[in-house]
């Protein structure tokens, strides 16, 4: 179904923002903003209160892969109770960006404190949002790897008591998590999840692209048509020779 599109005839933006509530971590605003057809509307806004100044990016998100020789290539997440959700979640290590910090120190320091594991930073996401229809909270992905062969990451030590710390191997991680939902009363971060998905559909079988998986089907169909025609050609071939022998059996 077609919706008529509407045209833009104001930029959108903040009039104000007014104070609601404030508690220690985060506050209520009410934003006062106009939309893009002109209208003068109001959102109600949660917002950290410790956000540092000279940033964009309220906290860091760790992907880290740990790497020992003879074993798979595991992500680090951590499980933890999560109170506004009254359960246990399953989760990227993460952690605010104190200040001073950058993101990338901030994830190595997070990754410490949860995990027990050093690491190396590999690689950073932009600042990016996390929900957006409800607050102007922010994060930045860091990309961690692990040398687990390291002595200090193998019998690596937590500094935080009520966290633990869950590895899963990359290349079983989306069906690892599937098991760990059957097993466990747990809610799975959309984050985690979104990158398992990723990772099933980055390594796919050849036989699964479109041109390929069509050209598989027809395969199939044809191999099922040439078995049939061969059965069939078989029982011809049997109901000959038994004619041949009846009629040789008649004549002696």
């Amino acid at each position: 179904m077609s919706h008529p599109e509407s045209k833009v005839t104001t930029v959108p933006h903040v009039v104000k923002e007014e104070l609601m509530a404030s508690g220690k971590w985060v506050k209520l605003e009410e934003t006062t903003y106009v939309d893009p057809a002109g209208n003068t509307r109001t959102w109600e806004t949660v917002k950290r209160t410790t956000r540092q100044t000279n940033t964009e990016a309220d906290g860091v998100g760790i992907i880290a892969l740990l790497k020992r020789t003879l074993h798979k290539d595991c992500v680090v997440m951590v499980k933890q109770f999560r109170p506004p959700l009254g359960c246990y979640t399953l989760e990227f290590p993460a952690g605010l960006i104190d200040k001073g910090e950058t993101a990338e120190v901030a994830a190595l320091r997070e990754l410490k404190e949860e995990t027990g594991y050093k690491g190396e930073v590999v690689g950073v996401t932009p600042v990016t949002c996390l929900d957006p229809g409800l607050s102007n909270c922010t994060t930045q992905t860091v990309l961690v790897n692990i040398n687990g062969d390291d002595m200090e990451n193998i019998h690596p030590t937590q500094q935080l008591e009520f966290v633990d710390v869950i590895l899963l191997p990359l290349d079983e991680f989306q069906t690892k998590i599937d098991d760990l939902l059957k097993k466990e009363k747990i809610m799975v971060d959309a984050k985690v999840y979104v990158f398992a998905m990723g990772m099933v559909q980055a390594f796919f079988k050849p036989r699964e692209l479109p041109v390929l998986k069509q050209f598989f089907h027809k395969a199939v169909y044809l191999k099922q048509v040439a078995t049939c025609y061969f059965q069939l050609f078989m029982s011809l071939i049997s109901r000959c020779s038994d004619s041949v022998f009846s009629n040789c059996s008649f004549l002696i």
